[in-house]
């Protein structure tokens, strides 16, 4: 029970007040840590199966429709069908795995619309979507949405540039760092992980993650710089790049940015040990055993290692931005 509750208990005489004060003072030393807690990434989109189920009925209905043969325009009517389907799911209901798929297929359906079909040349329609995630943002405040508003303004960038980003890898890096200093700004709002500015952060995260992983490790694992090919200095900048990601990840105690850089990692440190000659048919298998167990000891102790790395810095600017340390 919360205090209000029981201050309610109270008013009504079914506690006394000296009762009132023992049930606060012990539920006050029952609390949890404060680092145990503070910085969860909760998955606040999903409450119970019935969201899921309706989720499902959605993503059921977008798959049949979109098999239909229909016309530019006449893609707009289930665009118009979802977002009635919103007014209710999520404005009025409040559910917000059905909302997400129902942002994701309007905007299926919209892009089907607009007419998409060359990606170099497609910003404009890029900017649309962006715009209209935005605008369902605005509406129904659903922080899924601002991964796509997101999603979108890249997209477009990298339209507009065309091939030539093939050519300039860490350019996606770039893209990444910018929405990942977006995520940052609505962590900062919410330190402490229990409002919807903290959720706006986590799906910022989830798209900024991939883009600096993939631009750093393409660069590094395709850059024709004399000093990477040299012994196993490419493999060795892999897993530093990826130790430096994973401590971004651990200071600023978001476990979702490592998700990305996983496969990455692996490929490394698989470099790595082949090229110190430890060959053996089962080696692959037991790097990726002893990975596995290295994520599992590193996510099981991730708290304990976040205040033993970073605990002299609780009281630093920096760490004004992220959950107490």
């Amino acid at each position: 029970m919360d205090r209000e509750t029981l201050q309610r208990a109270a008013d009504r005489g079914i506690i006394s007040q000296q009762q009132l004060s023992q049930l606060i003072s012990f539920a006050a030393s029952e609390q949890p840590d404060e680092d145990q807690t503070s910085g969860e990434e909760q998955l606040r989109f999903v409450r119970n199966f019935g969201d899921i189920f309706i989720a499902l009925g959605v993503l059921f209905v977008t798959f049949s429709v979109s098999a239909m043969e229909l016309s530019q325009l006449q893609w707009l009517l289930p665009v118009i069908v979802y977002l009635a389907a919103a007014e209710w799911l999520v404005r009025i209901r409040r559910l917000a795995l059905p909302g997400i798929t129902i942002l994701v297929s309007t905007l299926y359906f919209l892009s089907k619309a607009l007419g998409i079909s060359e990606f170099e040349t497609a910003e404009l329609q890029f900017l649309t979507l962006s715009g209209c995630s935005l605008l369902f943002y605005l509406r129904y405040r659903m922080p899924f949405s601002l991964l796509p508003v997101a999603g979108g303004l890249v997209a477009a960038v990298i339209s507009l540039i065309g091939l030539e980003m093939l050519e300039h890898q860490l350019l996606f890096t770039l893209f990444g760092l910018c929405v990942f200093f977006a995520a940052m700004s609505f962590d900062a709002r919410d330190r402490r992980r229990q409002q919807r500015a903290s959720d706006c952060g986590f799906w910022l995260h989830l798209l900024a993650s991939p883009l600096i992983v993939h631009g750093m490790m393409t660069t590094l694992l395709f850059s024709d710089l004399a000093v990477l090919d040299t012994g196993s200095n490419r493999e060795l900048s892999l897993l530093l790049f990826f130790l430096l990601f994973m401590l971004t990840a651990l200071f600023v105690d978001r476990r979702a940015m490592l998700v990305s850089s996983l496969s990455y990692a692996i490929y490394a440190i698989f470099q790595v040990v082949n090229n110190n000659l430890l060959d053996s048919s089962n080696l692959p298998l037991l790097i990726f055993i002893g990975f596995g167990i290295f994520i599992v000891f590193f996510g099981t102790y991730w708290y304990r290692l976040r205040r033993l790395i970073f605990g002299h810095f609780s009281n630093s600017t920096v760490a004004g931005f992220v959950p107490p340390i």
